[in-house]
């Protein structure tokens, strides 16, 4: 059995692919059903997500279900095959292993070390559970991989810097006080980066949040949702000397706040420090204010600075988490592959213990005055025969020979011997005789 990956991310096709092949989450019973349905295909999960659509499959013939899945993909939607065809990745065996384990991990991801692939994978499962199209494979297969992304995380520091804009304001609050506990933010703005920062800022001890904005109304709604107060835009620099740390993003063309007015602010704070991180373009703070003791003033520049670093942690982290993923490959396969050897060992002396039998009978039959001493005597003869057969494939199915792991040689064991197909009663013997 194999594990067959078809997909396509952000590194393969721009957005306007992208959205041509999306599956709908509300929609997903019905895509599910027709890929579990394609001949070669046993089960199937799909994974939906802005930057990426994959699917999940398990199969005996993997070329021909790569072929029927890539032919899936395009009809679904509507497209060409050859269109789509080179926006598409496509792996099987221990490379599919590597790479659902790093996509689970958010090593594939386009901001690595970024939390949220991981719970989209685990939504794609969860449908592909309701509607029956996963089973003993791919069931094990994805809770490996959310733990091989756990492990990651507990054991690197991959997500452990700031690599959005309003994380790193959040981060350079915490350098600049120690902590936030007990802060109290003022953000001048109510866009979407603005309220990033208020939970993050929440999250992370602030005490409290007060939002001014030229639209008074946008400040009310963005304050409701965090406890907080909205503050008319014309008396914001009234109620400034209480704020500790002030996040600005307007639009205004021209500085909304002058070194002469923070000068004022200080004064009335009796130089208790103060912060300002402005993430507008153009810039609302008059870079002069920064030259003001106890007064400290970042720029969007200097937060890139600050996230340019942290990737490069974050980088050097995920070399670890690579090598953490290798192991767990070997594990994964080296079960997947004994749900072959297992039952292929169990079939082949099946079969020759039918053989031994049909040829015991005739023998008995023709020999009418053996004795049950002579017949048990013979009995053994032909057991001690298997096993001795039986020992050389045996150990090559189990260990590999020649350098080829021994899974490989489980298709010509089959054929030459006229096995029949694994069933799943004979996968479940095998899940419940391998260890993790």
């Amino acid at each position: 059995m194999n594990i067959l990956v078809v997909g396509l991310s952000h590194k393969t096709a721009p957005v306007s692919i992208r959205e041509r092949v999306a599956f709908p989450p509300t929609a997903m019973e019905k895509p599910l059903h027709e890929m579990r349905a394609l001949p070669s295909i046993n089960e199937a999960v799909i994974v939906s997500t802005c930057n990426r659509v994959e699917l999940y499959a398990t199969s005996n013939q993997p070329d021909v279900g790569i072929h029927q899945l890539k032919s899936f993909f395009a009809s679904y939607h509507g497209m060409d095959l050859e269109e789509l065809e080179s926006h598409l990745y496509d792996y099987q065996g221990a490379d599919a292993i590597r790479h659902v384990f790093r996509v689970a991990a958010s090593l594939d991801s386009m901001v690595i070390g970024e939390p949220q692939i991981l719970g989209q994978i685990k939504t794609s499962y969860g449908y592909a559970v309701d509607f029956k199209t996963v089973g003993l494979i791919l069931n094990r297969f994805l809770h490996k991989a959310f733990s091989v992304a756990k492990r990651v995380r507990t054991e690197t520091n991959i997500a452990g810097n700031a690599v959005s804009v309003s994380f790193a304001a959040v981060e350079l609050a915490r350098k600049i006080f120690g902590t936030l506990d007990g802060k109290k933010i003022l953000l001048i703005g109510a866009g979407e980066m603005c309220e990033l920062a208020a939970r993050h800022f929440l999250n992370n001890g602030a005490s409290s949040i007060t939002v001014t904005n030229r639209t008074f109304d946008r400040a009310q709604k963005l304050a409701d949702e965090f406890q907080g107060r909205a503050l008319p835009f014309e008396e914001f620099t009234e109620s400034l000397h209480q704020a500790d740390i002030v996040l600005t993003s307007t639009g205004a063309p021209n500085f909304i706040l002058t070194e002469p007015k923070v000068q004022e602010v200080i004064r009335k704070r009796k130089n208790k420090p103060m912060l300002f991180i402005d993430i507008a373009v153009p810039r609302d703070i008059d870079p002069k204010v920064n030259k003001i003791d106890n007064v400290y003033l970042y720029d969007v520049d200097d937060l890139q600075g600050v996230i340019q670093a942290n990737l490069k942690g974050r980088q050097k982290e995920a070399k670890k988490a690579e090598q953490l993923i290798e192991q767990e490959i070997g594990k994964f396969h080296d079960w997947l592959s004994s749900l072959d050897v297992k039952p292929t060992i169990v079939q082949l002396r099946r079969r020759l213990q039918e053989i031994q039998q049909v040829e015991l009978a005739k023998t008995f039959g023709n020999l009418q005055n053996l004795g049950a001493k002579e017949k048990k005597a013979i009995e053994a003869m032909t057991n001690a025969i298997i096993n001795k057969v039986l020992h050389r494939p045996t150990c090559i199915l189990k260990g590999g020979h020649g350098g080829e792991p021994g899974d490989n040689f489980v298709d010509p064991v089959r054929v030459l011997f006229d096995l029949p197909a694994i069933s799943a009663d004979d996968d479940m013997r095998s899940l419940e005789t391998t260890g993790d």
